[in-house]
């Protein structure tokens, strides 16, 4: 049963000198989280973890304390093992994350939770984040920056051999889970249940240490130890093939009538219900890493054995994180990432309104637009200036914002510039307008440093969103309570 929160109780009243300790953007953090829309967005989520959430179960973790804690988290970058030990430890985090002197959830539990929260709230957290900062005096909007970032997934730099690798290990995995169940089924076949991990990895040793070496006899030998380790994989790719039809056919087994299912849960055969489930769901696991093994079987024989170029939009860079595509930076240090691009919207006052992770037919330069209507949508008012890099310029994006009420569009033009072009953006208020911009890249370093924008923790591309989402939330709401802050020590005025 979801519980909302616990019953109010003053830490500081146990220890008075921690209040005089109390980090004073801690204190308008308390305050601001007691926004009431904030909390029903996030209990509308928590809601949905199952269907009888709400009115039954044990008492669970309460609402009030699951969200302080996924803002602490994302605060200070921390991992779910990290956020649980160091909310444990100290008592001004337990008197902020309203657990007091109970006992802080387990990591597994603050997993499970997160895991109910959409993407499409945690937009909702930032635009209310927004309107609070707006309500709070700390900006108004006028001025609108725009740019983009690569936030990385948690995976391993992409080879053709490792791909290849880690298909063999992990379909081979699953075939030894499998063998208790389809073990009768394939009794007649021949090494249906053989693995060829021991293979694939002498294979990948060898390859690691041909590539050392240069030259024609090298690189023939190079090829040659490919081709192996791709006839190894096609193989355990056919067991896995088997296996699956053997797998579906034992779970498709069952029982004409409710009433024969009832008989048969009454005489205690309830193993062989089990046993089907796990059947079911072995099959689906292999249905999962099929497609994307015989697609880096593939795309190995095409870039190594034929020598003909893939597609980045083709590729397959991770069997565990199938969403990673290849960002081009064309910065020195780092040419390539292996994530997604994710746009970033920022106003005056450090408040970051939108984010937007790409897809694979989305581009930078169709992204102004989008922002200026979020933008209108959430503040009610358009942007006085609008300013961004060349890569967000389009044909026609000028007038389009004008059309929506922006006055100044600062965004330089690609490709030949006419005579007139060339000297409006050499004018000095031009330049000037165009520097703002450039502040933008600090706070796209910041998010990536400070709120764990640079890799995201989470599995799949949605988990990628939230952990962006809540990043991006999390800067908000520091950046509002720093303002009030500083807007409560300031001296004030004495009377005359």
């Amino acid at each position: 049963m979801l519980v909302d929160r616990y019953a109010p109780e003053d830490v500081f009243a146990r220890v008075p000198e921690l209040a005089e300790q109390t980090d004073p953007i801690l204190v308008q953090l308390d305050a601001l989280l007691d926004d009431d829309q904030l909390y029903a967005q996030v209990h509308g989520d928590l809601a949905r973890r199952y269907r009888l959430t709400l009115v039954h179960g044990r008492p669970s973790t309460p609402a009030e304390v699951l969200l302080r804690l996924f803002v602490v988290q994302h605060l200070y970058a921390w991992s779910y093992a990290e956020t649980v030990e160091r909310v444990a430890d100290s008592l001004v985090l337990r008197w902020f994350c309203r657990v007091y002197f109970r006992r802080v959830p387990t990591k597994t539990t603050l997993l499970r939770w997160a895991a109910t929260i959409r993407p499409a709230t945690l937009h909702a957290l930032v635009d209310r984040a927004t309107l609070l900062a707006k309500q709070a005096k700390v900006t108004q909007g006028r001025k609108l920056r725009i740019d983009s970032t690569c936030v990385q997934t948690t995976i391993h730099h992409p080879t053709d051999s490792g791909l290849l690798g880690d298909g063999v290990r992990v379909l081979s995995r699953l075939l030894r889970q499998a063998k208790p169940l389809a073990a009768a089924a394939l009794a007649s076949v021949r090494d249906a249940f053989r693995t060829r991990v021991r293979t694939s990895r002498r294979l990948l040793q060898q390859i690691h240490r041909v590539r050392r070496f240069k030259g024609a006899d090298a690189e023939e030998r190079q090829r040659a130890l490919y081709q192996r380790l791709l006839e190894v994989t096609r193989h355990t790719v056919r067991q896995a093939q088997r296996v699956r039809t053997a797998l579906q056919a034992r779970s498709a087994v069952g029982w004409s009538t409710a009433q024969e299912r009832r008989e048969v849960a009454e005489v205690a055969e309830v193993a062989e219900v089990a046993e089907q489930r796990q059947a079911s769901h072995l099959a689906a696991q292999i249905d999962r890493f099929l497609p994307l093994v015989e697609q880096a079987i593939h795309q190995a024989q095409r870039r190594v054995l034929e020598r003909q170029p893939v597609a980045s939009r083709e590729k397959v860079l991770s069997l565990f994180e199938p969403h990673t595509r290849v960002v081009q930076r064309g910065k020195t240090g780092a040419a390539v990432e292996f994530g997604r691009q994710v746009m970033l919207d920022e106003i005056e006052g450090g408040i970051v309104t939108r984010f937007h992770v790409l897809a694979d037919d989305e581009s930078e330069c169709h992204q102004a637009l989008p922002a200026l209507a979020h933008h209108r949508a959430v503040l009610g008012h358009p942007p006085a200036l609008v300013t961004g890099d060349r890569r967000l310029h389009a044909k026609g994006l000028e007038e389009a914002a004008e059309r929506l009420g922006v006055r100044q569009v600062v965004i330089p033009w690609t490709g030949t510039l006419g005579a007139a072009r060339r000297a409006l953006e050499r004018q000095r208020g031009w330049r000037r307008r165009y520097r703002w911009r450039a502040g933008i890249e600090g706070r796209i370093h910041s998010l990536r440093r400070d709120y764990g924008l640079a890799r995201s923790r989470s599995h799949g591309l949605i988990g990628l969103e939230r952990d962006v989402g809540w990043g991006v939330f999390a800067s908000d709401l520091r950046h509002l309570a720093m303002a009030q802050a500083r807007r409560d020590t300031s001296p004030t005025p004495q009377a005359a």
